[in-house]
């Protein structure tokens, strides 16, 4: 699908450091503005609380929480929460946590100990419907990529069955998806519509059971579709 400019005038901020949870909570109302109503919570079951009450845009996620890990919630969002985009704020940038993100279905990655602009600037291409990634995850993420093959576990035979039910044409934008190009790109080298290729990228999250452009390209090269 094609990125979406978030709103940002209802956010949940889930972090369980007080510092780090007030300045976050400083850079989305400068970002925002006072009419936006920003919550807090400070672990898993608080924060599943906050989203089972209300409606929010966009949810900040620190990965380590006193009661379990934010990317579980995150995977939790997509089914139960789905209209949310989740954003990870963490201190950790190790290759299993991100690529566990990813995979959860995070649009974004950054790490807390970039300044107050960088992360200010990075928060704010959501409104335009990028995607803020670290440079450095940026580039964890595509080193992670190039090692799929060699890297990737043997799958579930019920993964492998739905990866097989995959059709030409699907692979086929498959493999347009992870050279970079957009919907709207696909949509005219293949001579389709736009809404015709957002249907078929739409059956392609569900059947490799991901939730992003960038999860959707690792779990195909680790199925070895991109070959």
């Amino acid at each position: 699908m094609e990125p979406q400019p978030i709103d940002l005038s209802t956010v949940l901020i889930v972090e369980d450091e007080a510092g780090a949870c007030a300045r976050m909570l400083a850079l989305m109302r400068a970002l925002a503005g006072p009419q936006a109503c920003i919550d807090t919570a400070s672990d898993l079951t608080q924060a599943r609380a906050h989203l089972q009450q209300g409606r929010y845009d966009l949810a900040l996620v620190d990965v380590h929480l006193p009661d379990g890990s934010g990317i579980d919630l995150i995977a939790w969002m997509g089914a139960h929460r789905p209209q949310t985009a989740a954003v990870i704020v963490s201190a950790y940038a190790e290759e299993e946590t991100i690529l566990a993100a990813v995979q959860a279905g995070a649009i974004g990655y950054l790490l807390k100990d970039r300044d107050d602009d960088e992360l200010r600037l990075s928060l704010r291409s959501l409104q335009s419907g990028g995607a803020p990634i670290d440079p450095l995850i940026a580039r964890r993420i595509l080193a992670l990529m190039q090692q799929t093959p060699a890297r990737a576990l043997p799958q579930a035979p019920q993964e492998q069955e739905s990866a097989a039910q995959l059709s030409e044409r699907e692979r086929e934008i498959l493999r347009l998806v992870a050279q970079g190009f957009s919907n709207r790109e696909i949509a005219e080298l293949v001579a389709l519509s736009k809404l015709t290729i957002e249907c078929h990228t739409k059956n392609i999250y569900r059947k490799l059971a991901v939730g992003s452009r960038t999860a959707a390209v690792f779990e195909a090269r680790a199925l070895g579709l991109l070959n």
